[in-house]
């Protein structure tokens, strides 16, 4: 059995979580194991239900769903989303969802528990959903912003204050772009023609030392 790769839930939605499921060559539902874990972590279905019958042919699906959802947001953000596309989310969201209940946990608590085992169907209708919500829902909708690092193409609600989040993780593309300034401005100081002064020699291309003369 594959080591289950990390899994991201800090998009700010569960349709955007799914998309970050994949991206820069990694693919993080390799299996069923994953998608269980995917599914618990996310929320979609609450802890300790029972999935037992979640297979190859239901990663299938939560990836078929998956970039479907990767289109629909990105052309969304780019402009519009194709009409086919839509009538294939909108396909997707039209299973009844999974019904929930309110159930005591050991220590008395109310938890929330599937009154049955799901089928694929009806949690792919979950995401789906919380798709259809996020895309026209105005508020929510202008928060989406695309993550600036190089190379990543997630999607994100920036919900910060004053809208500034430039990245989907600042310890993850974050910490890449300021690593990669650091490079490039250490480069530029080691190729420049400019007056610096490195390690106490003129750098080609500075004023020459001024020479006192008797």
């Amino acid at each position: 059995m594959a080591a289950p790769l990390d899994l991201r839930f800090d998009c700010g939605r569960i349709c955007l979580d799914l998309m970050a499921t994949t991206g820069q060559a990694a693919e993080r539902l390799a299996g069923p194991e994953h998608l269980t874990a995917w599914l618990v972590g996310s929320g979609v279905v609450p802890g300790g239900a029972q999935l037992g019958a979640v297979d190859r042919g239901w990663v299938v699906r939560f990836r078929m769903l998956r970039e479907l959802l990767r289109r629909v947001v990105h052309d969304e953000l780019r402009g519009r989303a194709a009409d086919s596309d839509l009538r294939l989310l909108n396909a997707a969201a039209t299973t009844p969802v999974p019904p929930l209940r309110a159930v005591r946990a050991e220590d008395g608590a109310l938890v929330r528990a599937l009154a049955g085992p799901p089928d694929c169907a009806g949690l792919l209708s979950a995401v789906a959903r919380d798709a259809i919500g996020l895309l026209t829902d105005a508020a929510a909708r202008g928060q989406l912003r695309q993550c600036e690092g190089e190379s990543c193409s997630l999607v994100y609600l920036d919900t910060s204050r004053g809208r500034r989040r430039r990245w989907c993780s600042s310890e993850v593309c974050g910490n890449r772009e300021r690593v990669a300034r650091h490079r490039r401005r250490a480069t530029r100081r080691e190729g420049a023609g400019g007056g610096d002064v490195m390690d106490g020699m003129p750098v080609a291309g500075a004023e020459p030392p001024v020479i006192a003369t008797r």
